[in-house]
């Protein structure tokens, strides 16, 4: 059986491997949310050889990412474990950075609701969170490959589609995720990085994805919190897709 694969992850691995190497220099795991053809985690994996790389997708997956780890082990590298996004499963061993590669768009909304509660839930104290994929601001897509992709999506399906950036920040606030940094990078993508607060949320919290509906992009939503904890307003701007939102300054 070929491994499976796709250019796009060649294409974007360095650009996001100059982002991660920074942010996970002082970090000892990384769980990697849906690994998909296994390219990223093989790579970054090696690259990063002081932290142990945790690959994770459904269980239909595994067979072309286990491909990839076959054919380039590396001795950080773990075998994937499957854990679905619609489902509260958690892998019992604790992380203190967490990544996730081109999946927000991918999953039904209930599954970013329920993925972006657990990892503030699981996530070490002072951990990383790292989510990269196209984004949509204040419910305007610029880029005409962009627009174009979020049409294919959602023709291929209903649930799928560009998410709203404030939604998506919204949700990591309440999870107790502080914004970072929101990196413009290549092919109109985004990876946007979040910290965990010192003071963790109670294990006992329900989170109701039915509490987050479907995002009506007609709808925008104008402020975010950055680390600093000023809370900015934007009126919905035409920006350049490679300029960094105007709030991140």
């Amino acid at each position: 059986m070929d491994k499976p694969f796709s250019q796009a992850c060649e294409n974007n691995r360095q650009p996001i491997f100059a982002v991660l190497e920074p942010l996970l220099a002082d970090k000892t795991s990384v769980l990697e949310i849906g690994s998909g053809t296994g390219q990223h985690s093989v790579w970054l994996a090696k690259q990063l050889p002081h932290l142990q790389w945790q690959t994770s997708d459904l269980e239909d997956n595994h067979r072309g990412i286990n491909l990839w780890l076959d054919a380039y082990p590396s001795a950080n590298l773990q075998a994937p474990i499957a854990l679905n996004m619609l489902e509260n499963h958690w892998p019992e061993c604790s992380y203190d950075g967490i990544y996730s590669a081109n999946t927000a768009h991918i999953m039904p909304w209930d599954a970013v609701v329920n993925m972006i509660a657990l990892v503030g839930q699981h996530l070490q104290s002072n951990g990383i969170f790292c989510l990269y994929g196209p984004m949509s601001y204040s419910g305007i897509i610029t880029a005409p490959s962009n627009i174009q992709f979020d049409r294919n999506l959602r023709q291929q399906a209903a649930h799928m589609g560009i998410r709203e950036f404030h939604d998506i920040n919204r949700l990591a606030l309440e999870a107790g995720l502080v914004l970072l940094d929101d990196h413009s990078m290549p092919a109109n993508n985004r990876l946007l990085v979040w910290q965990k607060n010192l003071v963790r949320p109670s294990s006992n919290t329900i989170y109701n994805p039915h509490d987050y509906p479907t995002p009506n992009l007609s709808i925008p939503i104008h402020n975010t919190r950055l680390a600093s904890g000023a809370l900015c307003f934007q009126a919905p701007v035409d920006r350049n897709v490679d300029e960094k939102p105007p709030w991140m300054g």
